[in-house]
């Protein structure tokens, strides 16, 4: 008998260890599955980036303009998202209901992060049951469902938000200020702060404003979605610029750089307005609000969170940028090349992640690190690693940004969470179009009361027109999707972002020249100067008379000594003196410090702390010339010094054509009149 009840047992031993060993090559197919999925979507993103940077090659050599690179990326994701979604898969993805316990403690209102599924420790067999291990398995919360009728390829193409806040978004704002055309982005300061910081805050009040007085008048089923703060929040978020096209025109056409370095420098510094602003704006509905009406405590408390994160997220990436350019000016990690770039990125990279931490904004954080590693660390890098960081930051922009905008286009059809609303599309476009008027007429208008020169009216109809949405707005519209009035703001977004960026992007050069905008004239390179129209100079002019053939006396040979530009720009005596006083802090501090720039700070600070100087001086900067470091500095006009006659030999036959050598000749001084 007990040999009998042995082989029973056993053989249940071995129906169980089948079972077993079934599930886990159940599991291991499905591991396999999902891999090859996920190695299938990524592939399908690189190919689109690799067709896209083709079609530029071909339309570069074509010169073709009515169509850039931003916008390929767009269209052929719409061409492939559209396939993904209609053509269909058999992989569908395998659900099974669950239902909270009855008396569950958990607050149902908000979805729980994972859900623990638990398996029975039997299962039934139609001769009994049989005891199977006990295993619970968690579930990550990804949102509301919408479609149960999803397949595996349609989920596997719709990235979490978070990839774009934290690896995606990063290099593209960290480019923006490590490339920044400091020269002229700082002539221009007074107007790129004015549009940037009060243009894109009275922007979103505008466009929130607006579409909450169009929600109401729209559907009941609609409206009751939406709150003012929620029509704020679109607002905040549509309203930063990302105008990739124009500029990209811009310097193919050497259009005004003043004009150039107010549109770019608006749209860096819109899209950390934006973020924070947005970030506000949800404080303010979370810590203050109620009932989600306005109080103005409330409301002045959200201002100083957005002045205050704004600020302390900017000293973090200035800190990070100057602690970046000690180590690089103190240690020998120059001398291996590979070290000393990546320790560059790190360190950038880390400024982001810092302010995020610390609940502040990392974009804010990583673009004035990017400035201040351009201004600073760049100075004592050496030759490979300029380069090299250059180039790196260079192509992770343009991979990012066209990733974003293919996705963008992928997830018109994949992305579960859209809801097309006609009546709020409409109302979209009509708002952000007037919101960007707003931005630019009234405070150009307000500019020019003391601006010299002033914005001319053309150079502000293309500030207009440049008003392009893109990667910050698609970016703030997807992170959250949970409610019906987050779903219409990220389908409404995504539609404004891929007809500003196809048909604006397409039409910029056309409108240069409706607008009569001259090309050709303006230089993007920082050590170029501006064109003369742009710059009152200064300087004086040495002359050598002479008589011509005639015996009449003219100019014989022409000397200009033109000092440094005063009055240009966003001039005027008082910001001239306060960039002069910034621009004597940073030459004799501030670089003397962070790089090996001379005069060493054992010149320029009291005695008294001449033990400390000599400490913080390398024996470089006691070694080099006077003008070692500004041969190599591309950022040496960022503030206006003081003036240094510069000699620029003027060819008179090109002025008077009948002048000739003569032996007469007499020097003198002349004003304006010459």
């Amino acid at each position: 008998m007990k040999p009998v009840i042995g082989s029973v047992s056993l053989l249940l031993y071995f129906v169980k260890s089948c079972r077993a060993s079934g599930a886990d090559i159940a599991l291991d197919a499905k591991a396999t599955l999902l891999h090859r999925i996920d190695s299938l979507n990524l592939l399908i993103y690189t190919c689109l980036l690799t067709l896209t940077v083709l079609t530029i090659w071909v339309f570069k050599h074509r010169r073709v303009s009515w169509l850039h690179e931003t916008g390929l990326a767009v269209i052929y994701g719409l061409i492939v998202g559209a396939i993904i979604r209609y053509a269909g898969s058999t992989n569908q993805v395998t659900y099974l209901d669950a239902h909270p316990e009855p008396n569950a403690k958990y607050n149902l209102s908000v979805p729980p992060d994972i859900v623990r599924f638990h398996f029975p420790d039997k299962i039934q067999i139609s001769s009994g049951e049989i005891p199977v291990p006990n295993k619970t398995y968690a579930y990550s919360f990804r949102g509301e469902i919408v479609n149960l009728e999803q397949n595996e390829i349609d989920l596997k193409a719709t990235f979490d938000p978070e990839i774009f806040f934290n690896i995606i978004l990063p290099p593209i704002i960290f480019h923006a200020g490590y490339c920044l055309k400091r020269k002229y982005f700082f002539r221009n300061l007074g107007a790129i702060l004015t549009f940037a910081m009060v243009g894109t805050a009275l922007s979103a009040l505008v466009i929130g404003s607006l579409m909450y007085g169009c929600v109401q008048l729209m559907p009941a089923s609609l409206a009751a979605s939406f709150t003012f703060l929620d029509t704020l929040y679109f607002g905040a978020l549509i309203s930063p610029t990302d105008p990739l096209t124009v500029l990209a025109i811009f310097s193919q056409l050497k259009v005004d750089v003043n004009l150039y370095a107010m549109i770019f420098g608006e749209s860096v510094l819109n899209d950390a307005v934006a973020l924070v602003l947005s970030g506000a704006i949800q404080n303010y509905e979370k810590r203050y609000s109620t009932d989600g009406g306005f109080e103005i405590t409330a409301f002045l408390a959200a201002i100083g969170d957005f002045i205050g994160i704004f600020s302390l997220s900017l000293l973090v990436g200035a800190f990070i940028g100057c602690l970046t350019a000690l180590m690089t000016k103190f240690t020998h990690v120059r001398d291996w090349p590979l070290l000393e770039s990546a320790l560059f990125v790190l360190m950038s990279y880390a400024a982001f992640l810092i302010a995020e931490v610390c609940e502040l904004t990392g974009v804010v954080a990583v673009l004035f690190c990017g400035i201040c590693q351009a201004h600073y660390t760049y100075n004592n890098l050496s030759s490979d690693s300029r380069n090299r960081t250059k180039q790196l930051f260079e192509l992770l922009n343009f991979l990012a940004e066209n990733f974003i905008f293919t996705y963008i286009g992928v997830s018109m059809f994949t992305f579960p969470k859209h809801h097309f609303d006609p009546w709020f599309i409409i109302a979209g476009f009509l708002t952000s179009t007037l919101g960007r008027a707003i931005n630019i007429y009234p405070l150009s208008f307000l500019l020019n009361l003391g601006r010299k020169p002033p914005i001319p009216m053309n150079f502000q109809h293309m500030l207009f027109f440049s008003g392009l949405r893109g990667a910050m707005s698609f970016a703030l519209a997807i992170r959250n999707t949970v409610s019906e009035a987050r779903q219409a703001m990220l389908t409404t977004t995504s539609l404004i972002v891929i007809a500003t960026v196809v048909l604006q992007g397409g039409a910029a050069s056309h409108a240069l020249a409706y607008l009569r905008i001259p090309t050709g004239q303006g230089q993007n390179d920082e050590s170029e100067a501006l064109p003369y129209r742009d710059v009152r100079s200064n300087g004086r002019m040495v002359v050598k008379w002479g008589k011509d053939e005639n015996g009449v006396i003219m100019p014989w040979q022409l000397n200009s000594y033109e000092d440094t530009p005063r009055g240009s720009g966003d001039g005027g005596g008082e910001k001239a003196r306060l960039a002069r006083l910034w621009g004597a802090i940073d030459s004799k501090l501030l670089k003397p410090l962070l790089t090996h720039a001379r005069p060493p700070l054992t010149e320029t600070l009291p005695a008294f702390l001449r033990p400390l100087a000599r400490l913080l001086t390398t024996t470089r900067q006691y070694t080099q010339g006077d003008n070692g470091l500004r041969r190599t500095d591309s950022d040496s006009d960022l503030c206006i010094d003081e003036p240094q006659p510069v000699p620029t030999t003027i060819d008179p036959q090109q002025l008077w054509p009948g002048l000739v050598d003569t032996r007469i000749s007499v020097e003198g001084i002349t004003g304006s009149n010459i």
